[in-house]
């Protein structure tokens, strides 16, 4: 009986592993022999979980020509990767992946450090910071208080606590975008919220448009839904959409969703201009596009001189087009999972009937410590807190960067949490592997790209300052000094993995 539960094709194979091998070398690269690198990259793609475990390799002649290598070569490799615990074969039931006893399964996502890591690992994987205190402390202290009435109720509020829709209406409203509570959903994080929007439009099969590069949860969650991914290239650097892209992928793939993320996107931290916002819910509305919009990091500007556009909502008056998520997890604090969904009234009534067959509703505690913060004013000040952490911890990570890794090229971005960096010529699954060994956690770029773009990128959030964003960075530079000294060719694996 054949152990695998999944099959990747010899064509989309060799599309990934020539995402990596077709990256320019750095300055002293060591090259491997091609049944080295071959395995190599195979062991990278299961490790990140790119490849799942237990799927179904192609055979060796059918790789062979994909890659345009010899059969010779694909038999070695694969020899090699069953020496190391990374396939399995038996005679008619063919090859699959595997991960040698005692490691763990790679994740797809980016998962939290597990605690007992973070002792010696730094783990610059999970874009957040700790909670602002004390403002935590009291949005909790005043959620009990309030929270008595609500015990007397079955505690079920599938659309959210009025008092909070209510409030995060009042909160548009004054941005300038005049709403109704009857536009709200309350949602279990911003995850929740794409996710219910995602079975409510998409559907299995679906085409969903999004940013290349993009945030890689998001991606794998669209991927487990069945979505049909269709990638649309940002602009150079910091300059946001390149609507030209847009409007070809919008006219030609007439995409059901497009997934975009403005203002201070992840991973590259780039903000959409009004130009920009308005011709792309034009555009999203002449293909009969439903447009969501992420707006997680929205206010999480930090330099004074930044002028923050008009909400994307703001340019679909109608309300037929546009759809809007937010979240207190990344202006706030992670662990604080209340999210929420903008739409008009009808899209709204659909998202709560379907999610009687979800989670039903979001902790309430946590909703009336969202409704404190917004209603006494500590919302803001803890942004304010928040903010400073972020801007401090960028000052530092990227001072360190060009002291110990002057080649690695990025763009300083106004807002958000992360750096994107092309790190130096260098593989970024390889970076991300070697510094598993070194001690530091780093997300490799193909994980927010779509079929292995973005192999020469990882992604750095703002999470560490001071001393521990100088070690991290020392880290980095080590564990980039191994990948051209060819250290991840001889088949090693790390000590652990995480995603």
């Amino acid at each position: 009986m054949a152990q695998w539960t999944s099959a990747v094709g010899a064509a989309q194979l060799a599309r990934l592993l020539k995402s990596q091998q077709d990256r320019p070398a750095g300055p002293g690269t060591r090259r491997p022999p091609a049944y080295r690198a071959l395995a190599d990259g195979i062991r990278l793609l299961v490790l990140e979980g790119r490849v799942p475990v237990a799927a179904r390799l192609p055979a060796e002649r059918e790789l062979a020509l994909s890659f345009a290598v010899s059969r010779t070569t694909v038999a070695a490799a694969y020899e090699a990767l069953r020496a190391e615990g990374f396939l399995e074969s038996r005679r008619g039931a063919g090859s699959w992946t595997a991960v040698p006893a005692g490691n763990p399964l790679p994740a797809r996502g980016l998962e939290p450090l597990p605690p007992e890591a973070l002792g010696s690992v730094i783990d610059l994987g999970c874009a957040a910071l700790p909670a602002p205190e004390p403002w935590l402390t009291r949005a909790v202290q005043g959620a009990l208080e309030e929270l008595p009435p609500y015990a007397h109720t079955h505690g079920d509020y599938p659309a959210g606590l009025p008092a909070l829709r209510s409030m995060i209406a009042d909160r548009y409203t004054a941005r300038g975008i005049p709403t109704m509570p009857e536009q709200i959903m309350v949602t279990t994080g911003a995850m929740g919220a794409i996710d219910a929007i995602c079975h409510l439009f998409g559907g299995r099969g679906e085409r969903i448009a999004v940013e290349s590069p993009s945030y890689a949860n998001i991606l794998q969650l669209m991927r487990e839904a069945g979505a049909r991914l269709v990638p649309v290239a940002m602009a150079e650097g910091l300059s946001g959409w390149d609507m030209d892209r847009w409007r070809q992928v919008l006219r030609e793939a007439a995409p059901r969703i497009a997934y975009v993320v403005a203002d201070f996107h992840n991973p590259t931290g780039a903000l959409a201009d009004e130009d920009q916002r308005r011709r792309l819910v034009e555009a999203a509305r002449s293909a009969g596009t439903v447009l969501v919009a992420d707006e997680t990091m929205t206010e999480l500007w930090l330099d004074d001189d930044v002028e923050m556009p008009r909400p994307v909502c703001g340019f679909d008056p109608a309300g037929s087009t546009v759809i809007t998520v937010g979240s207190a997890s990344k202006a706030f604090w992670a662990g604080m999972r209340i999210g929420w969904v903008r739409a008009a009234p009808d899209v709204i009534r659909s998202l709560v009937a379907a999610r009687a067959y979800a989670d039903l509703g979001t902790p309430v505690l946590e909703q009336l410590a969202v409704n404190w913060l917004f209603s006494t004013g500590g919302w803001e000040q803890a942004v304010d807190l928040r903010r400073a952490q972020a801007r401090e911890n960028r000052e530092a990570l990227v001072a360190a960067l060009r002291r110990e890794l002057p080649d690695w090229e990025f763009a300083v971005p106004k807002g958000g949490l992360t750096l994107w960096v092309r790190a130096g010529g260098l593989s970024g699954s390889r970076i991300a592997e070697a510094g598993e060994r070194v001690g530091v956690r780093v997300p490799s770029g193909p994980r927010f790209g779509v079929d292995g773009a973005f192999e020469g990128f990882v992604r750095l959030p703002f999470t560490v300052g001071g001393a521990v964003a100088d070690e991290a960075a020392a880290r980095l530079a080590a564990a980039a000094k191994i990948v051209r000294n060819g250290g991840t060719a001889g088949g090693e694996a790390p000590r652990t993995f995480v995603a």
